[in-house]
């Protein structure tokens, strides 16, 4: 099985001899110099553990990390060059894992993504078994915690097709596709509307979303 990881490092040699090293061991790498290429990489794509640095052209790795951290649960390792003590204890209070001083062996790298991933794995296997959302397509219903989520048809369009495609984003576009009751509605205005009425039921709002998150310019992802 394959782990993707999405890497923001701006010196080029360094990403390409982790990335094929990594490789080895059947981890892909998509590195990005351009910070601001990365975030949105992110956005869009569907990403197991960030590779993050610190010293970037145009904007903080600790900003990043921020911004990473307030929009998805991604596992997050730093790698920098900077020593600053000061910037380790920041980077893990803002949502970091773990912190890699350079310079380091790949092979170190490596044993922190497996010890890191585990982490993660260890608390998915622990939600699953919570069944936070569970979708029943025969019976056209959704579970909540195992409680049953009273929905109009169009809410569980939307919720449904966020559910099959959890941690993915999905565009404005498609879900109103996917909703045939949207079809002779004013349909963007409608799609607010239905996210607006599905977070609620699920106890969230769209200024503290722990469910359905906003993605500037495309749409929502569903993520826990």
């Amino acid at each position: 099985m394959n782990t993707n990881i999405l890497m923001i490092e701006d010196d080029a040699e360094l990403a390409g001899l982790l990335t094929n090293f990594l490789l080895r061991y059947n981890i892909k790498v998509q590195n990005y110099e351009d910070p601001y290429l990365g975030i949105s990489a992110l956005d869009i794509g569907n990403f197991d553990l960030l590779i993050l640095d610190l010293s970037l052209p145009g904007m903080d790795g600790l900003d990043i990390c921020k911004e990473v951290r307030e929009k998805s649960n991604i596992p997050i390792i730093i790698s920098s060059a900077r020593s600053d003590v000061d910037d380790k204890i920041i980077g893990l209070m803002l949502g970091a894992d773990d912190y890699l001083p350079k310079p380091y062996e790949p092979k170190e790298l490596h044993a922190r993504i497996i010890s890191v991933l585990r982490r993660y794995q260890n608390r998915d296997d622990k939600q699953q078994k919570e069944e936070v959302l569970k979708l029943d397509k025969d019976a056209m219903a959704v579970s909540f915690f195992g409680n049953n989520l009273d929905l109009t048809k169009a809410e569980y369009e939307i919720l449904s097709h966020l559910i099959e495609k959890k941690n993915c984003a999905i565009s404005r576009v498609e879900l109103i596709n996917h909703s045939v009751s949207l079809d002779d509605e004013k349909q963007s205005r409608s799609l607010d509307v239905i996210i607006s009425r599905i977070r609620q039921k699920l106890g969230e709002s769209s200024k503290n979303p722990k469910y359905i998150h906003s993605i500037r310019g495309i749409g929502y992802r569903l993520q826990y």
